[in-house]
C-alpha cells in the first residue's frame, strides 16, 4: 500500500473537477487510485454499497453517480474506451464511508468529505436566508473574528485602545479607498451613536469579514511585530480585498446601499418572533 505521508487533503483537491453548473465532482477511477484500490472490480463493490446507501437516503442515485465513458491511453500507445462515474461530493462521502476502514487514506477521505459536505450544507442553508438573517449571521461571525483579530494585533504590539483604533482605520482605508471609520460613518449618514458595522448589508459585511480573517491569519502566520508593521499589514490586506472586488466587477464597499434597519433592530425583531412562537406553542 502507498505510504500515508503521500496523502493529505490536497490529494483529494487535486483530483476535483467542476462541471458546467459550478458543482464539484470526482471521477471514480481517480478516487479508486487515491483510495489505493488496485482493481476496478473491487472498487465497484464499494461504489455499489455507496449507491445503495444513497437510495436508502431518498436521494436519486443518478444525481450523484453519473455514468460516463472516456478514452484512455494504453502502454502500447493505443487508445481504449473505459467506463467511469462522475461522483458528486455526497457520492464521494458515501464511497469513503463504505471503503476499507483498514486503509489509512480511507480515514483521511472520510474526514475530508465529511467536512466538505458539512460546509456545503451550511452554504446552502446560508443562501436560503433572507437579507436580514444573512446580515445577522455575518455580523455575529464578524464579532467573533474581531476578537481574534484584536488578540493578534496585541501580540504584534498594538496595545492601547487608541493604537487599536488606528490599526482598524488602516484596514478600513485599504478596503474603502482611503476612507477611515469616521469618513465611512459620515458617508452612510449615520448618527454619532450608530456603529458602522451595524449598518452594512450582507455583501459589505462579507468583505469586512474577509478583511478581518485574512489580516488575523497574516499577522499570526508571519509573526508580524511592531505597530507600524501591523497597521501596514491591515491596510495591505484591505486594499487586496478591494482589488479583488474590483477585478470581479463588484461594487466598491463605500458605494453599497446602507440598510434602513440596523443589526440591533433586526435582533429585536427576531427576538420578538421567537417569543411569539413560544407563546403559540404553550
Amino acid at each position: 500500500m502507498a505510504e500515508i505521508d503521500k496523502y493529505s487533503e490536497r490529494t483529494f483537491e487535486q483530483y476535483k473537477h467542476v462541471n458546467e453548473f459550478g458543482e464539484d465532482f470526482w471521477y471514480a477511477r481517480d478516487l479508486q487510485h487515491v483510495l489505493d484500490y488496485e482493481q476496478w472490480r473491487n472498487f465497484l463493490k464499494v461504489i455499489e454499497k455507496a449507491q445503495e446507501a444513497c437510495k436508502n437516503s431518498d436521494q436519486l442515485v443518478s444525481d450523484h453517480f453519473a455514468e460516463v465513458s472516456k478514452m484512455v491511453e494504453l502502454g502500447s500507445g493505443a487508445m481504449r474506451r473505459i467506463d467511469d462515474l462522475e461522483l458528486s461530493r455526497y457520492a464521494c462521502y458515501l464511497v469513503v464511508q463504505n471503503a476499507d476502514p483498514k486503509k489509512e487514506v480511507v480515514a483521511l477521505g472520510q474526514t475530508y468529505f465529511a467536512v466538505q459536505t458539512r460546509k456545503q450544507e451550511l452554504q446552502e442553508q446560508f443562501e436560503s436566508l433572507d437579507e436580514d438573517k444573512k446580515r445577522l449571521a455575518i455580523r455575529n461571525e464578524l464579532k467573533e473574528h474581531n476578537k481574534s483579530l484584536q488578540e493578534a494585533a496585541m501580540l504584534a504590539g498594538v496595545e492601547t485602545n487608541i493604537d487599536y483604533a488606528t490599526f482598524q482605520n488602516h484596514g478600513y482605508r485599504g478596503l474603502y479607498g482611503g476612507l477611515d471609520a469616521k469618513a465611512i460613518h459620515a458617508r452612510k449618514g449615520l448618527k454619532k451613536s450608530h456603529k458602522i458595522l451595524d449598518y452594512m448589508g450582507s455583501t459589505e459585511l462579507a468583505a469586512n469579514l474577509f478583511r478581518a480573517t485574512q489580516t488575523d491569519e497574516k499577522l499570526r502566520r508571519e509573526n508580524i511585530q511592531g505597530k507600524s508593521n501591523a497597521n501596514r499589514t491591515h491596510f495591505e490586506v484591505g486594499a487586496k480585498v478591494r482589488q479583488t472586488i474590483q477585478e470581479l466587477g463588484g461594487t466598491m464597499p463605500e458605494d453599497l446601499p446602507t440598510p434602513e434597519k440596523s443589526i440591533k433592530q433586526i435582533e429585536k425583531l427576531e427576538q420578538k418572533k421567537r417569543l411569539e412562537g413560544e407563546t403559540k406553542d404553550e
